[in-house]
């Protein structure tokens, strides 16, 4: 019976190929930013020092797509999926020059989405629970759709400091592939979402080289959204329709932090009568930068705790000895965190205005 290391061999080529491509189109694309505009300039509510890039969104997406149209074409949907990675990062691209209003972006959104569970049929057909076979037969579609669209902008808002949102979808997608590595013995329909998601890991990881603090590049809505997209996507092809108990809640465990964070932005500017698309500077990597943590620091947290989460998911799912190195993470983020209080003994923070972010916010 293959082990773990052999699936690693076998994912290693798209993985290889998602990072060197991401790498190499950064340059290309930064200078693509830059002549057509699509930058962040330093200042007013931004704090990065030099105008910054921000269509990163679009080597993630390159990476990701030719890993998959080189080794990936066994892949069911693949070619549909390779069209919605493209039809988001373009779309979404335009955001990124012009600045849309809210609304756009979630007609596109809603859109996308719509095309993928509609004109791809890539649906969340059913889910099984203890004693419950629950088939959605006409829910699948909104279903879909609304799993869809929320992982976009639980994304999207978590793309607040330097090398974040990048870093979390890098863990989500490992949890992902050993989820389906998991179940490959019972269910071989989970090969396809080893390859997908170690494609995701490596455009991700290839991102990262520039987007780790302090940034060269941003991702962008049109990063922030293809990942989502994407996540949403693999998940439905993989766990979302395995029969476990469970199973769909392995991305929701390793996305609990942006998700919750997503519901509470919601439920906070619904309480105080402001627009949901609202941007502020409260969301939990602007708070956790205002107690003193730099970015780095943020973003390292968000790792730490998305593992964590991820592997309470996975032992849920199966993986038992799972446990033991979410209880290793939590020890060394308990250690880091009273590293960082005793470092700043004797120093008092200030939290930053409200009006003047630590980081670009996002609605």
């Amino acid at each position: 019976m293959p082990t773990v290391a052999h699936h690693f061999l076998v994912a290693a080529p798209i993985f290889l190929v998602a990072v060197a491509v991401t790498v190499a189109s950064i340059p290309l694309v930064r200078w693509l930013s830059f002549k057509v505009g699509a930058v962040a300039e330093p200042g007013g509510r931004n704090i990065h020092s030099q105008p910054t890039a921000r269509l990163g969104g679009l080597a993630l997406m390159l990476g990701f797509v030719v890993a998959v149209a080189v080794f990936g074409r066994a892949i069911p949907y693949w070619g549909q999926i390779e069209a919605i990675a493209l039809l988001v990062a373009l779309l979404l691209a335009l955001d990124d020059i012009l600045s849309l209003p809210f609304w756009t972006k979630l007609v596109v959104q809603v859109l996308c989405s719509l095309l993928v569970a509609w004109g791809f049929g890539i649906t969340i057909s059913y889910v099984t629970l203890p004693h419950l076979d629950l088939h959605l037969a006409w829910a699948a579609i909104p279903v879909t759709v609304i799993w869809l669209v929320g992982m976009q902008n639980s994304i999207n808002l978590l793309d607040g400091v330097d090398g974040l949102a990048a870093g979390v979808v890098a863990i989500v997608g490992g949890v992902l592939f050993l989820a389906a590595v998991n179940r490959l013995g019972v269910d071989p329909a989970q090969g396809p979402v080893i390859l997908l998601a170690s494609a995701l890991i490596g455009c991700c990881l290839g991102f990262l080289v520039f987007n780790f603090a302090p940034a060269r590049i941003f991702m962008g809505d049109s990063g922030s959204h293809v990942l989502g997209m994407l996540v949403g996507v693999i998940t439905i092809l993989g766990v979302a329709k395995v029969t476990v108990a469970l199973a769909l809640f392995i991305p929701v465990f390793a996305l609990a932090l942006p998700i919750g964070d997503t519901a509470f932005a919601i439920w906070r500017r619904r309480r105080e009568g402001v627009g949901v698309a609202t941007a502020d500077a409260r969301h939990l990597h602007h708070r956790l930068l205002n107690l003193g943590l730099t970015a780095r620091e943020t973003a390292v947290t968000f790792y730490l705790a998305t593992a964590i989460l991820g592997c309470v998911g996975l032992a849920i799912f199966g993986h038992h000895k799972i446990l033991a190195v979410a209880l290793g993470l939590l020890v060394l983020a308990l250690i880091l965190l009273g590293w960082r209080i005793w470092r700043r003994r004797g120093f008092s923070f200030q939290e930053r205005p409200e009006s003047q972010p630590a980081e670009r916010p996002h609605p």
